[in-house]
């Protein structure tokens, strides 16, 4: 290599960072990035103290990398290139054919007991039947379109614990698509199979396919697992809602306050985060009720994750109401809940990939 080629391409890579610089000085800034579901770094603030003990340098270092001009598609670039390399887990997602599996992780045993023992605690205090759900994941259900050597933690023995038998009813099932292709969430397909094993192990009615017409909501859903992992070639998803919303009152605490609110909230169609438009996602409480039902069909308590959002709509053909209780942002004690709202029966439903890691359960111990 001569001399005058290395100086050309050293005033090249130069001009070529330059440029980047310039033209993220030059663009604004951007708060969220749609693709990616998430909010970016925004210029952190300077000082002597922070530039001493290297927080700044590395919010510096974040803001540049959320910042960087057409961050998305060197993204998905970025994944591409290394699919073709042969790799095939990105950011803790499995890339398995047309389908991509959030890898589950091996979770910390005694907080799982923990978790376990919180909701003993709650059958103990409540004054009605206390049920537990625990949904398995895609990677358990789906085990066999994992890459060969993948690694996931095993689900088999924490299923054992549910009342609620979600895993044969979705293993029975797992040729048809019961959970999305972009998104850690099941279908609406795979909540109706789901609300069948809810309502069997109530001593309920089950559903027939024939009970609902499905409804195409969106042809063009790409979920948290299409934002985690990099992976922006996939066909995206179709989403359909079943459940008709005639006859249901729903009311939602989503502001703080009682309003009402739509069973499907369509405004999210035509956003990133399209899951929510069941229920109108994350909430810390929900009540549907079912005017065309009387009392004595009951009243359900579901504690539950966001999982529960497009099952919710099934149950409320069977229920009088069903309450939807997120310990995320619902802080005051369930059993209390229940007893004052005339709850008939409690489900603590959760995926089996949320209950291991979540940390807001000991708040079922409230009296």
């Amino acid at each position: 290599m001569t001399k005058a080629y290395s100086r050309f391409l050293t005033a090249f890579f130069c001009l070529f960072l330059g440029g980047l610089l310039a033209w993220h000085i030059a663009l604004p800034d951007r708060a969220k990035s749609e693709t990616e579901n998430r909010t970016l770094a925004q210029r952190p603030a300077f000082s002597w103290e922070t530039l001493k003990d290297g927080s700044y340098t590395e919010a510096v270092e974040e803001y540049f990398a959320d910042q960087f001009p057409l961050r998305d598609g060197w993204t998905g670039l970025k994944a591409r290139s290394e699919y073709l390399l042969g790799k095939r887990e990105f950011n803790g997602v499995y890339l398995c054919g047309d389908t991509l599996i959030s890898k589950v992780e091996t979770p910390d045993p005694e907080l799982v007991e923990r978790n376990l023992s919180y909701i003993q605690r709650l059958e103990e205090m409540a004054e009605v039947p206390v049920t537990l759900g625990l949904i398995p994941s895609a990677a358990e259900v789906w085990k066999d379109k994992l890459p060969e050597g993948a690694e996931s933690w095993d689900q088999t023995a924490l299923l054992t614990e549910s009342d609620i038998d979600f895993q044969t009813v979705l293993t029975v099932h797992a040729g048809q698509q019961i959970f999305y292709n972009t998104d850690h969430h099941w279908t609406t397909l795979g909540a109706f199979y789901g609300a069948n094993a809810l309502l069997e192990a109530l001593g309920r009615e089950p559903f027939k396919e024939n009970n609902f017409t499905p409804k195409t909501a969106s042809t063009d859903f790409n979920g948290t697992l299409y934002s985690q992992s990099g992976i922006h070639w996939l066909a995206p998803d179709t989403m359909e809602f079943w459940a008709p919303e005639e006859g249901l009152a729903v009311t939602s605490w989503k502001t703080g306050k009682a309003e009402e609110a739509p069973l499907y909230d369509t405004s999210y169609l035509s956003a990133k985060d399209k899951y929510s438009a069941f229920l109108g996602g994350n909430q810390p409480l929900c009540v549907i009720r079912n005017e065309s039902l009387p009392d004595s069909a009951g009243r359900l308590l579901l504690i539950r994750d966001s999982y529960a959002d497009s099952l919710a709509p099934f149950l409320a053909q069977r229920f009088a109401e069903v309450h939807l209780l997120d310990l995320r942002q619902y802080r005051a004690s369930a059993a209390r809940y229940a007893a004052e709202n005339g709850i008939d029966q409690i489900v603590v439903l959760y995926s089996v990939q949320n209950f291991i890691f979540e940390r807001n359960l000991v708040l079922l111990t409230q009296p």
